[in-house]
């Protein structure tokens, strides 16, 4: 269920991000998906808790060919799709590494992993894919906005679902006491 949840998540933020315009709040521009994106972290985290670091990786390979696919399908540029792609893997990675290096509860580890795997995805994605560097969506002045919009939001799903799973590791524990 841990994977199907991650791999959909992707799916989900891909399909929800190409279909809807992008909501602005003030200066900050997200993607709609943007609120699948944080979600993806925390399946990762429980896929990876369930089946180790090794196999996590062979998931995350997965859902990269995956989102891949499902990118180009709904039409959008090699440009998105390779920055898509590259923010994936750094962000993935990230997010797994400093997930299994952190000696915290398992809630803090979601969390913290998942804010660097959202600033990093957040950034490499804005910066390759939307700027002028990449497929020109974005004038380099709004940037920053849509940089921080993404990461913001991201941040704040990774709370809710930090605080979540804590009170669901909590409730587990005293059952058991």
């Amino acid at each position: 269920m841990r994977i199907l949840l991650y791999l959909l998540s992707i799916v989900i933020a891909n399909v929800v991000t190409a279909r809807f315009a992008p909501l602005n709040f003030g200066l900050f521009i997200v993607p709609m998906g943007t609120l699948f994106v944080g979600a993806t972290f925390i399946f990762r985290d429980l896929v990876q808790n369930k089946y180790g670091r090794p196999k996590t990786y062979l998931f995350i390979f997965t859902a990269l060919i995956l989102s891949a696919i499902v990118s180009y399908l709904l039409g959008d540029t090699l440009m998105i799709v390779f920055a898509s792609a590259i923010s994936f893997v750094v962000a993935e990675t990230a997010d797994t590494e400093i997930y299994t290096r952190l000696k915290l509860p398992m809630a803090w580890r979601v969390f913290y992993s998942g804010i660097v795997g959202g600033l990093l995805d957040s950034a490499i994605f804005v910066i390759i894919g939307l700027s002028p560097l990449g497929a020109g969506f974005l004038t380099w002045d709004a940037v920053p906005a849509a940089i921080l919009g993404q990461v913001t939001v991201k941040t704040i799903i990774q709370m809710i679902g930090a605080i979540i799973l804590g009170r669901v590791l909590v409730i587990r524990e005293k059952r058991f006491v």
